[in-house]
């Protein structure tokens, strides 16, 4: 069965199909959906799309801006992907990441009915008995939630965030058609399909899906709290559970100075190079100590509270790291903070996908390089921005695709170092990252680590013995029942068979009109039958059948550029 068959194949889904193609043919992108060969199938009888030039304005812009002017107009989906795209310098080159960092998702307002109705349908009655405040104009309008403020009837300030109506069934659709173009890029567009772009899929459904889950992001919240119990420089917000749900959110409205207004910070007496040294420490916690990070980190979303105190707001994107990952990113800091390239290669070759095609010698080649660029610098004048975007030139030469969840703290990183110098201009990332890192090896090296990872492993064998002499037994009982069986998977034969069968279509086609021909043509020698004009009507009516459908054989032939 073909790819496309795959989805869920309902009216929604292929008019969401049309719509979609129909975009990129328009933004120039007609080469593209040709190599899918999708049309045969989604036609039912007429071409989806022209495959006409695009428009000559469009013509002079390069394919990275085309591509994101596309990924506006196909709405939310597309935009939450190119921004998440944006975070994989690992699969796109340099201009498509730039140029995907510029999709906004500003979207209108919500009309306050659909929005209130909303709110009654999560938690069942209407805003005037839950609330004593809610604003009619929202503070914030995106293309999945919109957020309002009020207050609750014991007095707290609130925000509320409430989920755009229809936003999910519009994600799943686009979602299904997504998941069905790249099965389809895979199988016949080798350019692309280098790049997982099933995989890339999954990653995005996985990471949208957490994101107009608002229970999810309450939980998530709780969790950041949880894990700073007791500390003095970071605020969480409280979320109120009674009035949140999956659909709505509702948390404690945080009065503070945005990050970035250095000016009042200054007037009101904030030490600036503390909250740069507060800011990178909270981060690096989040990352090496608790595995649960913030994931967009930018200076709208940090805010300063009295004595110093920094709040992180929208917690929509949060990396995770298990201790597997964890451990992998320490070896890895570690092995760069001290310049050791044969460290770094065997922590790629770990933690990393390298390809088929991987030339180890030139990679070792290129991390000679990349430490010798970088030796003679003082750690303190090394920024880690320029230091990561170096790393992951050579990672993107050698096609070496990290976790989703490492491209993103690279990004939070850069951010979070370009916050600190503004703040700070002497402040740097690695100083401050260099006694984390130390003091979580030397925790490795603890007699408690060493055993339970030595359980770990004992208890991996130890499952790995239990299983393997069933797993035997089951294996021969399949060959003496003659019940073992190879799945073999043919790549690139899908766009044969296709062609073969339109050919033999048209070859039919063709029999089908010979054959009226013919038949018409003896009718005509016969004085039998109802007569029109002095010839018979079976006739007449053979020799039109057939000249409608050489006329639709022929259009469709032109139609697809194939004599």
């Amino acid at each position: 069965m073909l790819p496309i068959f795959r989805v869920n194949r309902n009216i929604r889904t292929i008019r969401r199909y049309r719509t979609i193609l129909g975009v990129l043919m328009k933004y120039g992108f007609g080469h593209f959906v040709e190599q899918l060969n999708i049309g045969y199938y989604l036609e039912l009888g007429k071409r989806i799309v022209s495959l006409g030039k695009s428009p000559k304005e469009l013509e002079k812009l390069s394919q990275p801006q085309r591509l994101r002017m596309a990924m506006e107009e196909l709405g939310p989906t597309f935009i939450k992907l190119g921004q998440l795209l944006s975070t994989r310098p690992d699969v796109l080159p340099k201009d498509y990441i730039e140029e995907f960092r510029k999709l906004q998702d500003e979207v209108p307002a919500v009309s306050l009915e659909e929005i209130t109705s909303q709110i009654q349908r999560e938690l069942g009655y209407p805003v005037t008995e839950l609330f004593a405040e809610f604003s009619e104009t929202p503070i914030a309008a995106a293309s999945i939630a919109q957020v309002h403020r009020g207050r609750l009837k014991s007095g707290e300030e609130v925000v509320f965030k409430i989920r755009r109506p229809g936003i999910v069934k519009l994600i799943e659709t686009d979602i299904d058609v997504l998941m069905g173009l790249a099965y389809l890029i895979e199988q016949h567009v080798p350019t692309f399909a280098i790049y997982d772009p099933v995989k890339l899929v999954k990653e995005f459904r996985r990471s949208i899906m957490r994101e107009v889950n608002f229970t999810r992001e309450g939980r998530t919240v709780d969790r950041f709290s949880a894990n700073f119990a007791g500390n003095q420089t970071a605020y969480f917000p409280k979320i109120f559970w009674d009035y949140s749900g999956e659909i709505v959110l509702t948390m404690e409205y945080v009065a503070g100075i945005k990050i970035t207004n250095f000016a009042q910070l200054t007037a009101e007496g904030y030490d600036l190079k503390e909250l740069a040294r507060r800011g990178a420490d909270i981060f690096l916690k989040q990352v090496l100590d608790h595995g649960l990070f913030h994931g967009d980190p930018h200076p709208g979303n940090v805010f300063i509270l009295p004595e110093q105190v920094i709040c992180m707001l929208d917690y929509g994107i949060v990396g995770r790291l298990g201790q597997d990952l964890k451990d992998q990113l320490i070896d890895l800091l570690q092995a760069l903070l001290e310049r050791d390239v044969d460290r770094i290669i065997s922590q790629l070759l770990y933690s990393g996908e390298l390809t088929d095609t991987a030339d180890l010698k030139s990679l070792r080649r290129d991390l000679h390089d990349f430490i010798e660029d970088y030796y003679d610098i003082v750690l303190q004048d090394i920024k880690v921005g320029k230091l990561l975007g170096d790393f992951i030139d050579i990672l993107t030469h050698h096609r070496i695709h990290f976790p989703a969840d490492y491209m993103l703290l690279a990004k939070a990183l850069v951010i979070m170092e370009g916050v600190g110098r503004q703040l700070d201009p002497d402040f740097n990332m690695i100083a401050h990252m260099r006694p984390y890192v130390n003091r979580l090896v030397f925790e490795r090296l603890s007699p408690k680590h060493v055993t339970n990872q030595f359980g770990r492993v004992v208890h991996a064998y130890a499952s790995l013995a239990r299983n393997l002499p069933n797993d035997i037994k089951e294996f021969l009982n399949r060959l003496n029942r003659n019940q073992f069986k190879i799945d073999l998977e043919h790549r690139g034969l899908e766009k044969l068979v296709t062609d073969l069968d339109r050919s033999s279509n048209r070859v039919s086609f063709a029999l089908i009109i010979g054959s009226l021909i013919v038949g018409s043509s003896l009718v005509m020698q016969i004085d039998k039958g109802p007569m029109v004009f002095g010839f018979p009507l079976l006739g007449l009516m053979g020799y039109s059948i057939a000249g409608l459908l050489g006329l639709w054989l022929a259009v469709g032939i032109l139609r697809s550029g194939r004599l």
